[in-house]
């Protein structure tokens, strides 16, 4: 443990440079006004990002893009409370005591609970990452290529299970990502795979453009064909935050604790994540409170839940991205890219190839999360000032800056029509309510799925049961199995039950 305080204290230091703290400033800044605007969300703002981080080194790039990470998690939490407007998914439980509280009169109390929620959420996702990534890491130090790909298996089943209400069309994604992964040339044998004989696509599908084409030009395609509806919105007059006592907080401690275990374990789940995280934290409380009857009423311990365990996932879907290479999330997934095109592959052996790095990011969350408090406590008023931005102006910003990171990846005129139609294909997705998480997924992991299957029917003989002998790539694979079933078995068992109420309620002869 001193080992890691050691390097850890290295880690400050290293943050200490220009560019690693202009980089954790300018992610806390933007990440809060991406959760505030309209029409955007994390993991668009995080997938818009992700160009400008070219010119950097790998470090001030993922502090930069963790730092909005992190800080988009709280930022969602003024418009929910004081204009009962969700910034994201995860804001929704939120707003449901956050807003009642605002309208009796005690927005800056609601506020201040929000405040409390986040600046203990993230200290939970700061030790959580620096605790538990070194003992994922020496475990995952005993994987052979049959268990990463178990492992990658698991993570694109759990983005499966909850990619939307619908199983089928959550793996109708996940394929058409997985088949993207597929053009250009083979890593194993160097044979060329869904080329056509255009050249650019001999180097594959660059995981970039489907992400901002499918989540950045396809929600502006979208909005665009609703009229750009949302109308701007007005202040509410004087903003403040009100903290509240140290009594009051404590006497709250069961919920904290409850709420953190939540966000936590939602966080190291590959496919749940902070929304996720949400809405069980306010189901627990709504089970397991004291004041559960009052919930929905405007109480501390509805605001206290959904905010404390959004933000403690953030930790929990580090630690099997930097120890595994394992996205948990949308926006890990993108964290994920950001080291790949830097030339970085994380996994078990990153803690020794590059400790420096990785105590500097962990470094960057302890910062990050005193950085948003402050942020959020001394600049409420000008986040939320934004909010009288027409929507129409606010996504041509968007759309400019995706054709701007298309452009930048290769500098090819081809990546534009590339983008163009991955935008297309995420407008389609909304409209028909594809979830477009797994496709994202499904692209990024699909070369590292096919490697170590590929590598591991080499050494195995072509022996597929390899995968279920072993016995962690089988414990692995059984989970992935069961992950992949449940939602079916769901389905089947409700429609069992609506079948036998229908039988039930028809009347006798």
């Amino acid at each position: 443990m001193d080992g890691v305080a050691h390097q850890l204290a290295l880690g400050f230091l290293e943050l200490l440079s220009p560019a690693n703290a202009a980089s954790l400033a300018v992610g806390l800044v933007v990440g809060m006004l991406v959760a505030v605007l309209p029409g955007l969300t994390l993991v668009m703002g995080v997938v818009l990002a992700l160009p400008f981080t070219y010119g950097m080194g790998v470090t001030p790039a993922i502090v930069l893009l963790t730092a909005m990470y992190l800080s988009g998690t709280y930022g969602g939490a003024f418009t929910s409370i004081l204009f009962r407007i969700p910034g994201e998914p995860l804001d929704v439980p939120l707003l449901w005591d956050g807003y009642p509280m605002a309208r009796k009169g005690k927005p800056a109390q609601a506020l201040g609970w929000t405040l409390v929620a986040a600046l203990w959420g993230g200290i939970i996702t700061a030790v959580s990452a620096v605790v538990l990534a070194v003992p994922f890491a020496k475990f995952a130090l005993r994987f052979d290529a049959p268990e990463y790909f178990a492992v990658v298996a698991f993570g694109l089943s759990g983005v499966v299970a909850l990619g939307g209400a619908s199983m089928s069309k959550a793996l109708v994604s996940l394929c058409i990502g997985l088949l993207l992964a597929t053009v250009g040339v083979d890593d194993t044998y160097g044979a060329e795979r869904f080329t056509f004989g255009v050249p650019i696509l001999k180097d594959g599908v660059e995981y970039l453009t489907v992400m901002v084409g499918a989540y950045g030009l396809g929600e502006v395609l979208a909005r665009m064909e609703q009229g750009f509806a949302s109308p701007p919105m007005e202040g509410s007059g004087r903003i403040a935050t009100r903290l509240p006592r140290w009594a009051e907080i404590w006497r709250l401690r069961a919920t904290v604790a409850r709420s953190s275990l939540v966000g936590l374990l939602c966080g190291i789940v590959p496919g749940a994540g902070a929304t996720v995280g949400s809405f069980i934290a306010y189901g627990t409380e709504a089970q397991y409170g004291k004041k559960r009857d009052k919930l929905g009423t405007g109480i501390p311990e509805g605001i206290l839940a959904p905010q404390v365990a959004s933000t403690a996932t953030v930790g929990g879907h580090m630690v099997p991205l930097l120890a595994l290479g394992i996205p948990g999330s949308g926006a890990t997934a993108v964290i994920l890219g950001a080291f790949l095109l830097h030339g970085v592959q994380p996994g078990p052996q990153i803690f020794q190839t590059e400790a420096r790095m990785v105590y500097t990011i962990f470094a960057s969350m302890f910062a990050s999360v005193v950085g948003m408090c402050l942020l959020g406590y001394f600049a409420i008023r000008p986040l939320v000032r934004v909010l009288a931005l027409p929507e129409a102006v606010t996504s041509a910003f968007v759309a400019l800056f995706c054709f701007v990171g298309a452009y930048s990846a290769r500098n090819s005129t081809t990546d534009l029509w590339m983008i163009v139609i991955f935008g297309v294909v995420g407008y389609l997705f909304e409209r028909h309510r594809f979830p477009v998480a797994p496709m994202v997924l499904g692209c990024i992991l699909g070369p590292v799925a096919e490697t170590s299957f590929m590598t591991s029917m080499i050494a195995y003989q072509n022996d597929w049961t390899v995968f279920f002998r072993r016995p962690i790539s089988g414990v692995v694979m059984v989970l992935t199995i069961l992950a992949l079933a449940f939602p079916a078995f769901r389905a089947l068992r409700q429609r069992a039950r609506a079948k036998e109420r229908v039988g039930t309620d028809a009347p006798s002869a």
